[in-house]
């Protein structure tokens, strides 16, 4: 089992993006996808009609969202924090998930890279 962290700079304030990621039109927006998403502990979510599936565990507005995401039959729960630190440009966004399976660990971190965080950044990039 692995874990992924990343940090990612996103030109907008804390409170910002926590709405587009606990507020289910907004997620919809970004993804550009089906989604099911209440922003309320112990919920279950879904983002991309199925694709990243998991139970919402914490929220802590404007600074931070815990989830457990699903890995098939995995027993193992592979738990997502996510922590916003205002900084001078905006947010700083901290993103770290433990219990990746080794033989999903590319794959996978590759899609939050491009699709989760990418969409992510995506949408607040001014145009």
């Amino acid at each position: 089992m692995k874990t992924f962290k990343k940090y990612y700079a996103l030109p907008a304030p804390p409170e910002e993006v926590y709405l587009a990621l606990t507020k289910a039109q907004s997620i919809q927006l970004w993804t550009g996808a089906e989604v099911e998403f209440t922003e309320e502990a112990g919920t279950e979510f879904s983002f991309w009609d199925g694709d990243i599936v998991g139970k919402n565990i914490e929220f802590d507005a404007p600074k931070k969202i815990v989830q457990q995401w699903y890995f098939g039959e995995n027993t193992e729960p592979s738990i997502v924090t996510i922590k916003l630190h205002a900084d001078k440009k905006g947010t700083s966004l901290e993103f770290v998930q433990t219990n990746i399976p080794d033989e999903d660990y590319e794959d996978f971190t590759s899609g939050i890279d491009e699709y989760y965080l990418g969409g992510l950044a995506d949408f607040f990039e001014v145009e």
